[in-house]
């Protein structure tokens, strides 16, 4: 078996590297695993969590976290990230920063649709519309997966989709290949891919039966039936009867119920009372679906473009997972608004289920959901409609007969029906009359194989006692057997694309991104003073100006009829930087925080302060000084707060005059270079008055920069982002270095 890795943390992915060798490449675990949760809880910094699973060996957290040690709990579910770039060369780029940031269940989507495809894609690139699920895609997905997970510290699960009339091959693909989830669903095929009901059925037997042999997690698809239909909210019957259908039926072909997993996609969304509709619903599902997994999806039908929007409707969903004890929380984001799917807004997903995880951690413990109420009658009036829309299908012949009666999808609230359901014809779809009836002596030389599979009688003379041992092993078994066919068009290929971007990827070219290596994508996001029609014509004339090709809108919000509208245009840059003709500062590295206290208390250091000139400007140097803000009186600082507009003479003479060591000017104006002209008159003046050996000089402002210290005379100077701790850390140096 070829590895790949270690990984180094501050080394980009070696995609050439990780692509060397593939056809050798075995997976080194199948299976699905759950998170380590610790059944004490977790300690992490100055705190005890309730609900949270052990901490990764490497990993980013939340940007607050800087305030609480660095810590970074992570969640007890399971967290799903979904990638969708269509080029598996930079999903697993993508992987590699989703696990980082907390996901160990990552989907894979492709750009074309799988359930479309009739049969393996063996060597086939991506000139068939779209990149369809390979062999060489999963193995190199899941070599860098084995990497990644060593990196961050825990089991990465890999996830596709077993769907359309190619689904027990894909089945078997997956099941040699070490894919640990997917999504198996035949009512999907049947609703929504008009595959024929009766071939989708016999089908799902078959992958079912192979993804239990290798313990693949399965995940239904009823979601979407309240992501397609008209109201959502009105479907929670349907959903929990083709929930039912499903764990039922892959339980009858031998599916361990711990390998079952129900996709739940809450019905409602703000602006709609989201929570009266979705905590009852996900309540109702919880009762009924007991031994079952859930995970937890968000309602894609109502996300539009807004990244803000999804966020917050996301918060209170993962909220109801947590009241409800879901196990895997998927993390939605609108990159189907927006056309592109976005590296960033994967972690921007993950970042939301941290944090309200960590936010919220313990809820249980501390709120008890109160089922007397409105909340347990919503839910018993969801699982009365549900029994009773399931015996109606029965009663009209079975599942069968109720979808082509159009049971499905209608968008009158059950049990009202208002005709405008989903209907499929028992004798059409894709892949009607394909089934043959097999023989009595039926015989496969294969595994995992659903139904009668009769060995004949000169094979068990011989000892035979598993159909695969008639062949000495199938492919499951004897991965040696398996036939690796890599893509078949050099000019259509992941080596080309590879080749394409090489300079943004090893030649030290840097361009921006959001989808491929070197696509140059930027977002740009504006507000414009007129209404959404002028806005969005004008949000993209002005890209064009900016030099960006291919602009297009992918978001407007209305701030005012008439006042103005937020607008997001993305484009694409035509230029590169070298990485090498780049400066970048030497990075200050901070004196411990005890150190710096010391420091402070022993030296008795005191500082004058104001904001100089004719500035009137005054909370960014309050948020400096003041202890509130983490500012330098935090560290044990004394400070004397001169105001604003301060003559520098009134500075200079306060620090003579208190003994202070250091004097603190904020200067914002910027005009006429004013704020250089400040600095460099402070210096000249505690040079004119004999002091200033005896003074450090330090300046901060919007427009100042670390570069101006040596050019304006002074010891140290900030611009934005400053904290007061780098404040206390440049005096302290600065004292030290005049001894």
């Amino acid at each position: 078996m070829t590895t790949f890795g270690p990984l180094e943390p501050n080394s980009k992915l070696d995609v050439e590297n990780l692509l060397s060798d593939l056809e050798n490449y075995r997976p080194r675990r199948k299976g699905w695993t759950w998170r380590d949760v610790p059944a004490e809880g977790v300690d992490m910094g100055p705190f005890h969590f309730h609900d949270m699973s052990a901490p990764l060996k490497n990993s980013i957290g939340l940007p607050a976290s800087e305030y609480f040690e660095h810590i970074d709990p992570q969640p007890k579910c399971v967290v799903t990230t979904e990638i969708a770039s269509g080029r598996f060369e930079d999903d697993v780029r993508r992987m590699r920063m989703a696990a980082w940031h907390g996901a160990d269940h990552l989907m894979v989507i492709r750009t074309t649709g799988q359930s479309h495809i009739d049969g393996l894609l063996e060597g086939t690139p991506e000139g068939i519309g779209g990149v369809p699920i390979t062999r060489k895609q999963i193995r190199a997905s899941r070599k860098a997966c084995d990497a990644i997970e060593d990196e961050v510290g825990r089991p990465i699960n890999f996830h596709s989709y077993v769907s359309g009339v190619a689904g027990p091959e894909v089945a078997v693909l997956f099941a040699e290949e070490g894919i640990n989830g997917a999504h198996q669903d035949p009512q999907y095929n049947v609703l929504y891919r008009n595959v024929n009901m009766y071939r989708s059925y016999v089908d799902a037997a078959e992958a079912k039966k192979v993804m239990t042999g290798a313990q693949i997690f399965q995940i239904d698809g009823a979601h979407n039936a309240n992501a397609t239909a008209k109201a959502g909210w009105l479907v929670m019957p349907e959903l929990m009867v083709q929930h039912g259908i499903n764990t039922a039926f892959s339980v009858q072909v031998g599916m361990d119920p711990d390998l079952i997993g129900l996709s739940t996609v809450p019905p409602n969304s703000p602006p709609a009372p989201k929570l009266w509709y979705d905590l009852p619903y996900a309540l109702a599902l919880r009762d009924f679906f007991s031994d079952y997994k859930f995970r937890a999806q968000q309602n894609t039908r109502y996300i539009e473009a807004s990244i803000e929007e999804a966020v917050r409707t996301h918060t209170i969903d993962t909220m109801i997972s947590m009241l409800v004890g879901s196990d895997i929380q998927s993390t939605i984001t609108p990159d189907e608004g927006r056309n592109v799917p976005w590296h960033y807004n994967n972690v921007r997903g993950l970042q939301t289920v941290k944090q309200t995880w960590a936010g919220l951690d313990g809820i249980n413990e501390l709120l008890k959901l109160d089922k007397d109420g409105p909340l347990g009658e919503m839910a018993h009036d969801i699982k009365v409609r549900s029994v009773v829309f399931l015996e109606e299908a029965i009663a009209s012949g079975g599942y069968f007969a109720a979808v082509e009666a159009g049971f499905f999808v209608d968008s009158a609230r059950y049990p009202e029906r208002i005709g405008d359901g989903i209907a499929r014809a028992g004798d059409g779809g894709v892949g009607a009359g394909t089934i043959v009836e097999r023989d009595e002596d039926y015989f496969a030389p294969v595994s995992s194989h659903f139904g009668h599979n009769t060995i004949p009688a000169w094979l068990a003379e011989k000892g035979v006692e598993r159909p695969e041992d008639a062949i000495d092993g199938d492919t499951l078994s004897h991965p040696e057997k398996i036939v690796y066919i890599d893509e078949l068009d050099p000019s259509d290929s992941v080596d080309a694309r590879l080749e394409k971007t090489l300079p943004f990827r090893k030649g030290g070219k840097i361009k921006p991104e959001v989808e491929w290596a070197g696509d140059g994508v930027v977002l740009v996001q504006i507000f414009v003073p007129e209404n959404i029609e002028i806005a969005e014509v004008y949000a993209t004339e002005m890209a064009a100006k900016m030099g960006l090709s291919d602009a297009e809108v992918v978001n407007l919000e209305p701030m005012h009829p008439s006042e103005g509208t937020f607008v997001e245009v993305k484009g694409k840059i035509g230029f590169s930087i070298d990485r090498d003709s780049l400066h970048i500062p030497e990075k200050e590295v901070l004196l411990p925080e005890d150190e710096l206290r010391e420091e402070v208390k022993a030296r008795g250091l005191r500082v004058v302060a104001g904001t100089v000139g004719e500035d009137e400007h005054s909370v960014g140097l309050r948020e400096i000084l003041d202890i509130k803000h983490g500012g330098i009186e935090k560290y044990g600082v004394k400070y004397d707060y001169l105001g604003t507009s301060v003559p520098l003479t009134k500075l200079v003479d306060a620090a003579i005059e208190t003994g202070a060591q250091a004097i603190l000017i904020s200067t914002i104006i910027s005009h006429n270079d004013v704020h250089r002209t400040m600095m460099k008159r402070l210096h000249e003046l505690t040079v004119e008055k004999g002091v200033r050996d005896k003074l450090v000089l330090v300046a901060g402002g919007t427009q100042v920069n670390r570069d101006m210290a040596d050019e304006t005379g002074l010891d140290a100077t900030f611009g934005r982002g400053t904290k007061g701790i780098m404040v206390v850390d440049a005096m302290v140096k600065a004292l030290r270095g005049r001894e």
